[in-house]
């Protein structure tokens, strides 16, 4: 979880700027047994705002899926939401968050959106949108995934996709792709550019599942310094094959 000293402003991101896994040419959805779903907003103003427009006055704003019979998916994604804000402790749901923000003040505001991005038989992605301020008016983009195995009703971590020992050999050819992007020699250091431990390359847990391959991203300021961009790292299925565990729910990206 975050400092509590950190503050957190989330605002929606344009869906052309943010929104991930939809690149010009995919296989079809599979639309069997989707899950249903409407979009829950949760919105509160200051008590002084009156007719203030939004941009006038202190507005919390909770956009997000509310999954029909789905009581642990819906629960996955409030705790998400907490646990995002950095403020899990405080509030025991997104209605008490909101409330939290009004009553912080002038230098907190709230106005958040999660996205069902994707959705087949067996997988259910969402994206998590916002914008973060670590003071002043110095902040950064931030985007966030889940990706939910509708079967059985829990999140996908990468070991449910990569046979036990392969996260290794997946570090490695996702290294070697960072590296030409970046323009980088195989042999050239990571060190002070980039900010990961200890100047090795490493993956994180903030990975997409795309029908073409996993993609991974880095918010800004994570492994670059605060003025870089966000960075993204799409590691297709062609090039890590032979890593994968059988049936999961990329198999059917394979054929």
């Amino acid at each position: 979880m975050h400092p509590k000293s950190v503050i957190f402003t989330m605002i929606a991101c344009s869906l052309a700027a943010c929104h991930w896994g939809v690149p010009g040419k995919i296989k079809p959805a599979i639309t069997e047994d989707t899950l249903k779903y409407t979009y829950k907003i949760i919105k509160k103003s200051a008590a002084d705002c009156d007719n203030k427009p939004d941009s006038a006055c202190i507005v919390a704003k909770i956009k997000y899926p509310v999954f029909t019979g789905q009581k642990i998916l819906n629960d996955t994604i409030s705790h998400h939401l907490l646990m995002q804000f950095g403020i899990a402790d405080k509030a025991d749901n997104l209605e008490q968050l909101a409330e939290q923000f009004l009553k912080a003040g002038k230098d907190f505001s709230l106005n958040s959106s999660t996205e069902v991005i994707r959705q087949d038989s067996s997988i259910l992605v969402m994206q998590f949108s916002g914008y973060r301020l670590i003071g002043g008016a110095r902040g950064y983009p931030l985007i966030d995934f889940i990706n939910w195995n509708t079967k059985a009703e829990k999140k996908i971590e990468l070991k449910d996709i990569f046979a036990e020992g392969n996260t290794a050999g997946l570090n490695i050819i996702a290294e070697k792709i960072f590296r030409k992007q970046e323009k980088l020699s195989d042999s050239a250091s990571l060190k002070p550019a980039y900010l990961f431990e200890g100047g090795r390359f490493t993956l994180n847990n903030n990975f997409l599942i795309t029908p073409i391959g996993i993609r991974f991203l880095y918010n800004q300021y994570e492994i670059k310094s605060y003025p870089a961009a966000q960075t993204d790292i799409l590691i297709p299925y062609s090039q890590i094959r032979s890593l994968l565990r059988p049936n999961t729910v990329v198999t059917q990206y394979l054929n």
